[in-house]
């Protein structure tokens, strides 16, 4: 239920911004938490703080035109949304998917805002992205979009203005042809403006990982409140990409036991625990499908087409694919299932019902801004080593990332119970995420 303060304020986002539905969404997750902010704080309504924050400092669409294989000219559509940069410049990934349009764009990036913020690191939030898909083109056909995209956006990023990484269709690959165009263009070496770079040419140890890995550490400190751990536990993933592959890695690291994830096709069971160099020699090496996995598992693995992964039974899941993957149905499987810890390492992959049905049915839930944290906190560990000409070891930067997360979990934990909402990690998310930027935009006046 939004505050009496903040209805009109949801109201006329949702007016000026017609259609754009996951922004909707995720504006208004926010603002269901600020109302016991708004009662302390009222200095935050009277200066239209909660206001400016809703609306992006800039919005870039652009035309990316390229050729094809064929000598067919194509046309995509990008998009950068500069959302805020009151603690420092803009960071957030960039997505190549084509189901990417100013909604998606704009609701990843005011997600962005408060996940950075709870890293305690100087990065404001942004995201970026076009309808291209990189699937089943060629390398060349790739590099050639990724240079006509970079040769409109490169006018609007700097280390000291705007950073993206990488995020769904835009690895390694796609990143270092962004670079190239980038440093051709400037005719400069500026290593800090884009991140997820080769560990060769400036990129970080564990930045491959940090997402899956983030999350697992950000589910391992709420079994650690608890007195427990991951031993024993059977645990379920959504995805196969790096975010799920990582995490399947370091859940059974930490003693749990992975079996099952899935991608677009279904998902595939291995009661025995996903063996996870398999998983990445199918995924990483071959660019293969799930049910490749199953097929060279042998009769250990089981293959499920066109079904829902939330229908094994589990101790915790970790959706790690897309927004409102989980939506009322899976959240009732869950639960009926016996689950007891649902983290997003994707960006919002629970709709509303679901996160209400985990809260009346005692599920422990972690948002994407604080659970899938990691990921943007090695970004910044990036740029910081590439300030300082610096590169640090895989080990360096694990416990860096692990110390970023014990410290997310722990603020969100004050944070909710400062406000009156014990446990409620939602609120601590927001709430802490929300007041470090908007006491950032309070000190630099209007702007």
């Amino acid at each position: 239920m939004l505050h009496e303060k903040l209805g009109g304020l949801y109201e006329e986002v949702a007016r000026r911004n017609a259609g754009e539905t996951e922004f909707h969404q995720s504006v208004y997750e926010v603002l269901t938490s600020l109302g016991p902010v708004v009662d302390k704080h009222p200095e935050y309504v009277d200066s239209e703080v909660i206001r400016r924050l809703c609306e992006p400092e800039r919005q870039i669409i652009f035309r990316v035109p390229w050729v094809d294989d064929n000598g067919t000219v194509q046309i995509n559509r990008g998009f950068r949304v500069e959302f805020n940069s009151a603690l420092g410049p803009f960071k957030g990934g960039l997505r190549f998917h084509p189901s990417v349009y100013l909604g998606i764009v704009k609701f990843l990036g005011f997600e962005q805002i408060f996940k950075n913020s709870l890293t305690g690191m100087p990065i404001g939030g942004a995201k970026g992205g076009a309808d291209f898909d990189p699937k089943g083109r060629s390398d060349d056909e790739v590099m050639r979009f990724c240079q006509s995209f970079m040769t409109e956006l490169y006018r609007h990023l700097g280390e000291y203005t705007d950073v993206p990484a990488g995020d769904i269709g835009v690895g390694m690959r796609e990143i270092g042809y962004l670079f190239g165009q980038y440093k051709r263009i400037t005719n400069r070496y500026e290593s800090g403006v884009l991140t997820g770079k080769g560990t060769t040419w400036g990129g970080s140890l564990v930045r491959t990982e940090a997402t899956g890995y983030g999350t697992v550490y950000f589910v391992n400190e709420i079994l650690k409140s608890h007195n427990d751990s991951f031993e024993g536990k059977r645990a379920v993933v959504s995805g196969s990409g790096n975010v799920a592959i990582y995490a399947v890695e370091k859940v059974q690291e930490l003693g749990g036991a992975v079996i099952a994830c899935s991608d677009s096709n279904g998902y595939v069971v291995d009661e025995k625990g996903i063996d996870v160099d398999l998983l990445k020699e199918v995924k990483e090496v071959r660019r293969g499908r799930i049910a490749d996995y199953a097929e060279m598992r042998g009769g250990a693995a089981s293959f499920v087409a066109d079904r829902n992964v939330w229908e094994v039974p589990c101790d915790i899941a970790l959706p790690c694919a897309t927004q409102n993957e989980i939506n009322g149905d899976e959240a009732r499987s869950l639960i009926t299932n016996g689950c007891r810890i649902v983290a997003e390492g994707a960006n919002m992959p629970c709709s509303p019902t679901a996160i209400k049905q985990f809260a009346d049915a005692g599920v422990t839930f972690a948002p994407g801004k604080a659970a899938n944290a990691g990921g943007v906190a090695t970004s910044a560990l990036e740029m910081q080593q590439n300030a300082s000409r610096d590169s640090w070891t895989f080990a360096e930067t694990e416990q860096r990332l692990e110390q970023i997360m014990h410290r997310i979990h722990n603020r969100c934990l004050s944070t909710a119970d400062e406000y009156g909402q014990p446990g409620n990690y939602v609120a601590g998310a927001n709430i802490a995420g929300f007041i470090r930027v908007a006491d950032a935009m309070l000190a630099l006046g209007v702007v």
